[in-house]
């Protein structure tokens, strides 16, 4: 899995590699300059020089081209007062050396600059039209507009307050709130107004409303941000690129080597798994799915209890699901009033009797039942009488739905009743109602960073439950109690927003269910269901509806050669 990074782990690994001598800062800052120009011409081929790119020696101040001469792509850079303005002017200066007519505009104090900033600074304004940088504050709309690039180098990974009020009236007014930057705008590491460790935009109030094509909003909040066009972040993804607003304003992510490789060497504070690196899932760590031989309990069997009569379609969407990942035998236990309506549906499904906490008990006296899911359609009254049966048999479970709304009055008794082989799936809701003190956090407006982030909850949540929790939407985490955790961000390349469609989740349910009969772990079953889960969808794409996730299934396996 890649690893997915916070600003303070992005930093400890540049001081590693600066501390080893393996590179000096100045020499990643033109390392970071050279990423962002190759992006540049890899996502708009048009800006590439016809002879193409030979960085040479580094760094030697090019020739610059004057204004007025005819026929210059023209690019305006917004550097600020650290590390990720001095990328910035490594930028100014490469576009430049290509022919470029660039303006730099600079926010801050150029005797408060890091030293390798400060550098790059000077080297800038030995090729600069002006010999200089112009202060942010002559920043002007007419400039904006004729520009064929605007990067965005003010503040990166080291946004960690919400903005000035001179920056912000200096930003609003030169780019008509945002929309003169539309376009070509381009932001190294982050769009300036994102957290990096979050996804969240600072100063931002969740609760109020964004006013439909601008960046206002219907509130007080001193609030600015760019949405990019390209994001360009090296060595590896923030959580910021996946988290929350991140996806939505980092318009389409580059990622450039500049050859950190001590990922593994980085030490974290004992006690503090929360300091470990979340992971992005990826094709490419997907356990085998492939079955061996055997017969069909060999791939194990699994339990959907299911709610009554005109409540069954939710538990058998999971069902159908757990099928289809593979488990060798499905089960839906239906409460006497919905048998015939279950049996009108079903074919390859197992159907039994099963009325009440007593006939939870009775039926997982089989013990090849090696697999439940619990939720979806349950019911509250039914979940809260069958949940804690259930889960006294020690059995690999995922709650789901009503297995987790019904104990909002005591979060605490549903806690002391899971195990280590439970899965908790809540979306936003259903972890508002176990977790209200985390999600209250998670949705405070984040005036400083690093703000509170959905990893942050669901790691606490994982800890907290004792189990593996899931916590659904386009950002999809999961964690388990140790504080491992992972991230799907159903994004980019892999967004799939047909699956917001209702009963998605309960094929979730299914397909970590159906894993888990297999004898998938909890953590490895979740993080392999949700994968699998956004692939049907990219796969089947417009007009999805949850029933057609499980039907896909078999051709993403055949794409996987399953």
């Amino acid at each position: 899995m890649t690893e997915l990074l916070t600003a303070s782990q992005m930093r400890a690994l540049e001081q590693a590699a600066i501390a080893s001598g393996e590179v000096t800062g100045l020499e990643l800052m033109e390392r970071a300059g050279q990423g962002v120009v190759e992006a540049i011409f890899e996502e708009w081929p048009a800006f590439a020089p016809a002879a193409g790119v030979d960085w040479g020696p580094a760094p030697k101040p090019p020739g610059y081209l004057k204004q007025e001469e005819a026929g210059a792509w023209r690019a305006v850079v917004l550097c600020g007062p650290g590390n990720n303005g001095g990328d910035g002017f490594v930028v100014a200066r490469l576009l430049a050396g290509f022919g470029w007519a660039v303006d730099v505009f600079f926010y801050g104090d150029v005797e408060r600059l890091p030293a390798d900033a400060r550098v790059n600074y000077e080297r800038w304004c030995q090729v600069a039209d002006f010999g200089d940088a112009l202060p942010l504050s002559l920043l002007d709309r007419k400039t904006c507009q004729r520009a064929d690039i605007v990067v965005d180098a003010l503040f990166g990974i080291g946004m960690s307050r919400v903005l000035d009020a001179d920056v912000y009236r200096d930003l609003m007014d030169a780019s008509d709130f945002g929309l003169c930057f539309q376009g070509n705008l381009v932001a190294i590491d982050l769009p300036t107004g994102v957290c990096a460790d979050s996804g969240l935009v600072l100063g931002w109030d969740r609760s109020e409303i964004v006013e439909p094509d601008t960046n206002r909003i219907a509130g007080a909040s001193l609030y600015f941000l760019f949405r990019a066009d390209l994001t360009v972040t090296f060595q590896r993804p923030k959580l910021g690129h996946v988290l929350a607003e991140g996806p939505e304003v980092c318009g389409k992510l580059a990622v450039k080597d500049i050859g950190l490789r001590n990922f593994s060497k980085l030490k974290y504070p004992k006690g503090r798994p929360s300091c470990a690196m979340a992971r992005g899932i990826e094709r490419s760590v997907l356990p085998k799915l492939a079955k061996a031989a055997g017969h069909k309990f060999s791939h194990g069997s699994a339990l959907v209890l299911s709610g009554g009569s005109g409540r069954t379609g939710a538990a058998r969407l999971a069902a159908r699901g757990a099928l289809r990942i593979g488990a060798g035998l499905v089960t839906l236990g239906v409460p006497p009033e919905a048998q015939v309506e279950v049996a009108g549906h079903v074919t390859a499904l197992m159907l039994k009797r099963v009325a009440d906490a007593d006939g939870v008990a009775e039926v997982l006296q089989d013990k090849r039942l090696n697999a439940l899911c619990l939720g979806p359609g349950l019911g509250l009254e039914r979940a809260r009488a069958l949940v804690p049966v259930a889960l006294a048999a020690g059995r690999a479970s995922v709650l789901d739905a009503d297995a987790l709304s019904t104990f909002a009055d005591d979060p605490g008794a549903l806690f002391d009743m899971v195990h280590k082989r439970c899965v908790l799936t809540p979306h936003g809701g259903e972890f508002a109602r176990l977790f209200p003190d985390l999600a209250e956090k998670l949705k405070a407006p984040a005036e400083k960073g690093p703000a509170y982030s959905k990893v942050d909850a669901t790691r606490e949540a994982a800890a907290r439950a004792g189990c593996v929790v899931l916590f659904k939407g386009p950002d999809t985490v999961i964690a388990d109690p140790s504080g491992r955790c992972s991230v799907h961000a159903a994004a980019y390349g892999r967004a799939a927003p047909w699956l917001a469609t209702a009963g998605a989740g309960d094929v979730l349910a299914g397909f970590i269910t159906g894993l888990l009969a297999r004898g998938f772990a909890p953590m490895q079953a979740a993080e392999t269901a949700t994968w699998l889960h956004v692939e049907c969808a990219r796969s089947f794409g417009p007009g999805l509806i949850a029933e057609d996730l499980s039907e896909q299934l078999p051709h993403v396996f055949r794409e996987l050669e399953v």
